[in-house]
């Protein structure tokens, strides 16, 4: 009972801790692109996302990744058996990988606290996709956990980040034409 407890628990706070993801490089983005705006509008923007992107991340995005990995210790410990099954293994390493990106966004919040972050807002846009692709393959191993329908798992996978790609940049393509019409 308690790893059902501990499973609903698991599932609701890793929606929490992906919307943090997905929204925290999209707040880097804005910041990013308020830089374009004269000074006095800068700084009133920059103190802004400041607010918006602590907030964010203090109250929603970590405290969500630390329930999701206690409540994966409770399920690990009420069902041992788990770790010795290969998909398990293999999630683990692709929520390391997430978890480094967590990390990795928390260091851009304070170079961009700092304005030390040199990154593009295209390169925040691929970096934004990042979390999505461990999502997807995440969800992908524990459906469907068999090797065969992992390897179209995989293919699926290197699809999504290929339809990612093209789409980030014909949006960036979409918005050099529309910067270059308004002139």
């Amino acid at each position: 009972m308690i790893y059902l407890y501990a499973k609903s628990i698991h599932i609701i706070f890793v929606v929490c801790w992906m919307a943090g993801l997905f929204y925290m490089p999209r707040l880097f983005i804005y910041h990013t692109e308020a830089k374009a705006q004269p000074t006095d509008a800068y700084g009133v923007l920059h103190q802004q996302f400041q607010i918006m992107e602590r907030r964010l991340w203090w109250v929603i995005t970590t405290p969500a990744m630390y329930i999701v990995l206690a409540s994966a210790l409770v399920m690990l410990w009420a069902n041992p058996g788990l770790l010795s099954m290969g998909w398990m293994q293999i999630k683990l390493a692709f929520v390391g990988g997430l978890a480094v990106y967590h990390f990795t966004c928390q260091r851009m919040m304070y170079a961009l606290a700092s304005e030390k972050l040199t990154w593009t807002s295209a390169q925040l846009r691929l970096w934004n996709e990042v979390s999505t692709v461990f999502l997807f393959a995440i969800v992908f191993l524990v459906v469907l956990k068999s090797a065969f329908q992992w390897l179209y798992g995989v293919v699926g996978l290197v699809g999504l980040a290929i339809l990612l790609m093209i789409g980030i940049k014909t949006y960036k393509r979409y918005l050099a034409r529309k910067a270059q019409d308004k002139n």
